[in-house]
């Protein structure tokens, strides 16, 4: 089976704005599972594109923070707990659900002089690692994070 990528974009966008997204989504996931050593396991992420209502409400409801934020991450499994993480032979490997405002996106991309393009990059690298186990709560994980998205954004571009 491989890697799983469902992707499911706000429906006011045009067709070839949401293809782009779908690819565009489906390549960076794919790239970061392989650099991270999990290419060659039966894996699934979701990807939710949205805009800056859809993503507040979610902020709001499970980090209790109002108003927007440029990406979102679900993971399914507990890497804190004694949770037992162990995949089932046959059945794919469910990593979490990926969350990116397309609004915030293209505004943090005008302001930093990048592509929207590569900020939907940058957020899609960010949430997989999230989903994967990385985050940015200590500054000694965030380092290790930043380190591990610098690497991979490197590769991206090459």
């Amino acid at each position: 089976m491989g890697v799983v990528v469902d992707t499911i974009v706000n429906p006011e966008l045009d067709r070839e704005e949401e293809g782009f997204l779908r690819n565009l989504a489906r390549r960076v996931v794919k790239l970061v599972l392989e650099l991270e050593g999990r290419s060659d396991e039966d894996t699934e992420v979701s990807v939710l594109f949205t805009d800056d209502a859809f993503i507040a409400d979610l902020n709001q409801q499970y980090r209790g923070v109002e108003g927007p934020t440029d990406v979102l991450a679900f993971p399914m499994m507990d890497f804190e707990s004694e949770v037992d993480n162990t995949k089932i032979d046959g059945i794919p490997d469910m990593l979490g659900d990926i969350v990116i405002s397309l609004e915030t996106a293209k505004r943090q991309a005008e302001a930093q002089n990048k592509s929207p393009r590569q900020e939907i990059e940058l957020l899609l690298v960010h949430g997989t690692l999230h989903l994967l186990g990385y985050d940015h709560d200590e500054p000694d994980r965030e380092a290790i994070m930043w380190r591990e998205q610098e690497r991979i954004l490197k590769a991206l571009s090459s």
